[in-house]
């Protein structure tokens, strides 16, 4: 795809163009939209060096002007840790003919995304259908992980950068304050998840991520957990939470401690009917191999090989 973007003269039109942005800011608008790291998709990665560096701005400068466009003309969003920018109004302007051309190369972009909320922020605008459903799609991958985070959130309704951000603060929340408490918390979860399959679900999304980023398969990594969570509720296991944490304690072990690993350990395990964990160890059990003991059969002679035609005469040497 040609190497280029055009700006709508209808941009010089935009009331938050016009009447609110400073010279300064309107020099900043059109490089965000037309830089060498911009993308089909409205969102790309981008560190504030760079921009200093292009625009010949200072780093206090271009943190000032960022907070503005962010808090006052609300027209960008970014994350400092993933270093993505999204610009909200990119589909709106641009994403207005499907294709399939078109289709394939947003969707290749779109699964190089790491904060997934930046799609979602750049989907609401978008009056295409089609390729709005497209950003939908990737969106719902972090369904379960935003239902964990409602239910738990109690007082902080402010946005958080990342999904791993607020995974981590709900999860140091939890954690009991000693071995009675956490029996008795245990217990209380076993009869809370009875009777709202939500709450159980949330402990063994928990569980997961917990695992996860604590044996090194990636704390930013957003998108590989979120693969990886739709296991439990899509998949034929009758323990899909012990069946997950088994996979990665496999690759854990092997120090193969990647999702594709993990995901091919599950789809084995799928395709050879083996659902629950005890099925799962009585199937290594019978796979070791059996030592066979016993005695050769074969024989060695002893001595020299007696020579063919030989005769024994037992009165030889007699007189």
């Amino acid at each position: 795809m040609a190497k280029f973007r055009m700006i709508h003269i209808d941009f010089w039109k935009n009331p938050i163009v016009l009447e609110e942005m400073s010279p300064e800011d309107k020099l900043f608008y059109l490089y965000l939209l037309t830089n060498a790291n911009t993308t089909q998709i409205g969102i790309y990665k981008i560190t504030k060096k760079q921009m200093a560096f292009d625009l010949g701005f200072s780093m206090e400068s271009v943190q000032i002007v960022m907070d503005r466009f962010i808090h006052h003309h609300k027209v960008i969003r970014y994350n400092p840790e993933t270093r993505e920018l999204a610009i909200r109004n990119w589909g709106k302007d641009n994403l207005y003919k499907a294709g399939k051309p078109v289709m394939d190369c947003i969707t290749s972009e779109l699964k190089e995304v790491e904060d997934t909320s930046l799609i979602h922020y750049v989907s609401e605008p978008i009056q295409k259908q089609e390729i709005r459903s497209l950003y939908i799609s990737f969106c719902e991958q972090v369904r379960i992980v935003n239902d964990l985070e409602d239910i738990n959130q109690e007082e902080d309704d402010t946005y958080s950068d990342t999904v791993t951000e607020e995974l981590e603060d709900v999860i140091s929340t939890v954690q009991p304050e000693n071995q009675h408490q956490k029996a008795l918390d245990q217990d209380k979860a076993n009869n809370s998840s009875m009777e709202n399959p939500i709450k159980r679900n949330q402990q063994d999304v928990k569980e997961i991520i917990e695992f996860w980023e604590g044996n090194g398969f990636g704390f930013t990594n957003v998108n590989a957990k979120q693969q990886l969570l739709v296991w439990l509720d899509d998949s034929s296991f009758l323990q899909p939470k012990e069946m997950i944490l088994k996979a990665m304690n496999i690759a854990c072990a092997n120090n193969k401690r990647r999702l594709s690993y993990v995901v091919g350990i599950l789809k084995n395990w799928e395709n050879e009917s083996l659902l629950t964990i005890e099925e799962i160890d009585s199937y290594h059990e019978n796979q070791k191999p059996v030592l066979k003991q016993g005695k050769s059969t074969q024989s060695f002679p002893a001595g020299r090989a007696i020579p063919a035609g030989f005769e024994l005469d037992l009165t030889a040497g007699e007189e």
